[in-house]
């Protein structure tokens, strides 16, 4: 992947990530950020990728919603 297409990526993940931050306890954001961007490099699109990375911090990390 290109330098720029990554930090792109990273971009949109910060993005997308601020609602799970702002909903749930304390965590490593690099957790939800690796589920999410597993997901968008295996071509799922963004709506999608952060129910993916949602479900793997519940469901696998057991991090609470506040």
């Amino acid at each position: 992947m290109a330098i720029d297409d990554l930090a792109e990526l990273l971009h949109e993940t910060s993005i997308r990530h601020d609602a799970y931050e702002k909903s749930h306890e304390a965590h490593n954001w690099w957790d939800w950020y690796g589920a999410y961007m597993n997901a968008r490099l295996d071509g799922a699109a963004p709506e999608v990728a952060v129910t993916a990375a949602d479900r793997y911090m519940d469901e696998v990390l057991h991090v609470r919603a506040i």
